[in-house]
């Protein structure tokens, strides 16, 4: 409002000079007055409006220039207005920048693309994976499998993900989904999905398995009781198919025995009750009950050099060292040996099972601990074997914060063993009930957080391996 009363003051001025020329001169000099002022103020105007001009064509490389006169407020506004223009867009610059920095950082590929499928933006996960660089190029360039293509030329506002396999990732599996903005803009996201495929795969293949399993002792009981139920056997046969029955419901018994036994180690559900362990009579018993189930048919020793007491959970140890003697048993031919020795080796424990049997190819010991993995599938069905023996030893170990290890060498026989860590031997002497609590809540809970927490794809490698010569 100043403005424009500042503005009316100068041309009642002008008029007011033009009246007083008119009144006491002649009209003559008082039409001068107005045409030299008013050309004056067009000159003066039209070289503030150049140099406007001339700034406003590149108003970035250039200052903003200064004004005179009636000129001068505009120019301050002008001014105040291209610096409050600039903080804001370095704010959203700044913003902007923390965005895709933060962006950037996430595992998963995110790509932006404009209406024609040219690529606007894309972070680094999506560069390293589709090798994508520079800007409004065609994202089919980088990107050329037909199913995605099909999947991009879709008018559907969210599409279904597609798995993909890319050569950047060799071995990996990538799913990619396709969203949709309103501006006609579409966001594409990959995303690794290989651990979750391979939990796919193998969830698919533990129900299969199970079903495997169960399917023939449910087929033979099925069988023999229907038979005894409608033919008039003599005595003996219906012993001997009361006696197949009870064979096969102890098969399916051991299975989900083991299948729970598995599942609460997995998961870890159960309380952990640590205590010492006198590893030198749970061996004496468990070779004493191997004996007994070979029945003469191997020579089984035992040789023990290591500490009386270790610190564990007693059920989980006799599990592991008595599924090792009964798979050295089941796969050691008649008249072989097996021993069992329990030493220290570098500061550890270990407990080793040694046998003469058959053996394993070198090509199956990284999977040989997986459930339900069988070498010779046939045989070990026949033996009575459940599958799950080492997968519940490799669990029982990493419990323990130990491992399993495997060495064997086809028709010469394998060598399994079971290593505890120095923490947990405790000496020749009974150790004291309360320090012996109070050291197995120290070494507990993050060691076994975190076995559990491994996936099977991730930790079987890990934990079976072959032992240091």
């Amino acid at each position: 409002m100043n403005f424009f009363l500042r503005h009316l003051l100068v041309i009642a001025v002008v008029i007011a000079i033009a009246f007083l020329l008119d009144g006491f001169m002649t009209a003559r000099a008082a039409f001068w007055w107005l045409v030299c002022i008013g050309g004056l103020y067009s000159l003066f105007s039209a070289i503030h409006l150049a140099r406007l001009h001339h700034w406003a064509s590149l108003p970035r490389q250039r200052e903003l220039p200064s004004g005179l006169g009636p000129w001068r407020p505009v120019f301050e506004r002008l001014g105040r207005f291209l610096r409050q223009e600039t903080e804001t867009r370095s704010d959203l610059l700044s913003e902007l920048e923390h965005v895709h920095a933060a962006v950037d950082k996430l595992p998963d590929g995110l790509t932006v693309l404009d209406r024609y499928d040219h690529v606007i933006w894309s972070n680094d996960a999506a560069q390293d994976l589709h090798g994508i660089f520079g800007t409004r190029r065609p994202i089919h360039h980088f990107i050329r499998q037909p199913e995605f293509l099909e999947q991009l030329a879709s008018r559907r506002g969210k599409s279904r993900p597609i798995r993909l396999q890319l050569a950047t990732r060799p071995g990996r599996s990538f799913e990619i989904r396709v969203h949709r903005t309103d501006n006609d803009q579409k966001i594409v996201l990959t995303r690794d999905v290989t651990d979750q495929a391979k939990l796919d795969a193998m969830r698919s293949d533990f129900v299969a398995n199970v079903s495997h399993e169960i399917r023939t002792p449910v087929t033979v009981i099925g069988g023999f009781a229907e038979t005894l139920l409608d033919l008039d056997l003599a005595e003996s046969e219906r012993r001997q198919y009361l006696e197949s029955i009870l064979r096969h419901s102890q098969t399916m018994q051991r299975l989900v025995d083991d299948l729970l036994m598995l599942s609460s180690l997995e998961r870890g559900v159960d309380e952990r009750n640590e205590q010492p362990v006198d590893l030198h009579e749970l061996l004496e018993t468990q070779v004493g009950d191997a004996r007994a189930l070979s029945a003469g048919r191997h020579t089984i020793e035992l040789q023990v050099d290591g500490p009386r007491f270790v610190r564990g959970i007693p059920a989980e140890l006799e599990s592991a060292v008595r599924n090792l003697l009964t798979n050295a048993i089941r796969y050691t031919p008649d008249g072989g040996s097996i021993g069992v020795r329990w030493a220290r080796r570098d500061d550890e424990g270990w407990v080793t099972v040694r046998d003469t049997g058959i053996g394993i190819p070198p090509e199956f010991l990284p999977r040989i601990a997986e459930r339900f993995y069988r070498v010779d599938s046939g045989r070990s069905r026949a033996t009575g074997g459940t599958g799950l023996g080492l997968a519940i030893v490799k669990r029982i170990m990493l419990r323990h914060q130990g491992s399993l290890h495997i060495a064997s060498e086809p028709d010469k026989g394998s060598a399994f063993s079971l290593r505890v860590p120095a923490v947990r031997l405790l000496g020749d002497a009974a150790p004291d009930p309360v320090a012996a609590a109070d050291g197995a809540r120290e070494a507990g809970g993050d060691d076994t957080s975190e076995a559990v927490a491994g996936g099977d794809s991730t930790s079987e490698a890990a934990a079976v391996r072959r032992p240091p010569r």
